[in-house]
């Protein structure tokens, strides 16, 4: 009797295990591209600790999309500081806006920064959002 009901508890605890396990790998599918890949190990990690009440949380995340910023910067946003509000980077717009992008430098530098940038937001916006 007691090795029915010790098979059936460890078939549960294994089942969830894969659920929560497919959920990790489902949520690391859809959101790879908005985290640097250095960074992707170590969510990987936090998510599989992660408790069940947090988990509306992280999948209810409004992520950056690097390559949206990436054409809001250079179709003109970039000289506004537009791409950097977008980010939720309000002192860089701000800054830029001022500047006219820098006089234009740094908006040309901002081309090759701003899709960093914009994972290194995504990374701070999950970071917050599960502890």
């Amino acid at each position: 009797m007691f090795k029915i009901i010790f098979n059936t508890l460890a078939y549960y605890k294994s089942n969830q295990k894969t659920m929560e396990s497919q959920k990790v790998d489902l949520f690391m599918m859809m959101n790879a591209k908005h985290f640097e890949s250095y960074h992707l190990s170590a969510i990987r990690e936090k998510l599989i600790q992660l408790d069940e009440s947090k988990w509306p949380i992280v999948q209810s995340l409004q992520l950056k999309d690097p390559t949206t910023t990436l054409i809001i910067s250079i179709v003109g946003g970039g000289a506004l500081g537009i791409d950097r509000f977008y980010i939720g980077d309000t002192g860089m717009g701000i800054g830029k806006l001022l500047t006219c992008g820098g006089l234009g430098i740094w908006t040309i530098i901002d081309w090759f920064l701003i899709m960093g940038a914009t994972r290194e937001k995504n990374m701070e916006m999950f970071q917050k959002s599960i502890y």
